[in-house]
């Protein structure tokens, strides 16, 4: 398998789909009557924080007509590690359809993505309300729902988990230095990596038969019943509108009676 090459990009899905929970975020300033006197959507980048930081040192000088405005948010994908309590059988596999032919996927491997969301702003309450607007969703986890693998349509629920909140108060000089709140906000996202997609080489399954014994021992129970059920029409594709044709043998004195029932999806 080693060589074959492929690339869902679940990895790049589960960043976007990270950020797009907080590109939404809005901060109001209200008057001493309680009047809304400004709203500010956050701005929402994926960065380190010292970059925003570097820029704000940059750039010291409040009088100076262009610089990095506060408030705004950063994350970044932090860490990526196996998940070994969410294993599955790495033989298992299942068939999945791209539309018009039949796909072999063998089951995911877990991975725990660790991402860092941080807040700068410059006034504690504008921190406040951005933090009061998400730690209400996570507990502590949200479920997003992300699509894998495009090709087959594999939609997985995301958990993000919520782990740890830090502050820190970026702040020394005099009164002209600008000052940095920083709220720092550690995730986990536990998503799933697929490998290579092959073509099935099976056909579909277009009979089904159970045959049931007089005892769990089969190499010396008696043979008393068995159950078949084919598509009707039996050259039925999985898009096509059918039903079942349902056939029970009951084995007696050497004799077999068959009923048969005939059953419409």
């Amino acid at each position: 398998m080693l060589g074959t090459y492929f690339y869902h990009q679940i990895v790049r899905k589960t960043i976007i789909a990270f950020g797009t929970l907080f590109n939404e975020i809005y901060i109001f300033h209200k008057s001493a009557d309680g009047d809304n006197i400004s709203q500010i959507k956050v701005p929402l980048a994926y960065g380190p924080t010292q970059k925003f930081l570097a820029r704000i040192q940059q750039q010291p000088d409040l009088n100076k007509p262009v610089q990095i405005t506060l408030p705004r948010m950063s994350f970044e994908m932090t860490s990526i590690q196996y998940d070994p309590t969410r294993k599955s059988n790495v033989t298992q596999s299942f068939k999945a359809s791209d539309g018009q032919n039949f796909k072999k996927v063998y089951l995911p491997v877990p991975y725990n993505i660790g991402f860092e969301l941080n807040i700068l702003t410059k006034l504690n309450d504008d921190a406040l309300q951005v933090v009061e607007q998400i730690l209400p969703f996570f507990q502590p986890s949200f479920n997003l729902t992300v699509d894998l693998l495009d090709s087959i349509g594999e939609k997985r629920d995301i958990p993000v988990t919520l782990n740890n909140i830090s502050f820190q108060d970026d702040y020394e000089g005099d009164f002209s230095t600008r000052r940095a709140l920083i709220y720092t906000l550690q995730f986990t996202a536990k998503t799933y990596l697929f490998g290579p997609i092959a073509e099935s080489t099976e056909g579909l399954i277009r009979k089904v038969q159970v045959d049931m014994y007089s005892s769990t021992d089969v190499t010396t129970a008696k043979r008393e019943v068995r159950y078949t059920v084919v598509p009707d029409p039996i050259d039925a594709d999985p898009g096509d509108d059918f039903g079942f044709s349902e056939n029970w043998d009951f084995f007696a004195d050497s004799k077999t009676y068959s009923p048969t029932q005939q059953t419409d999806i």
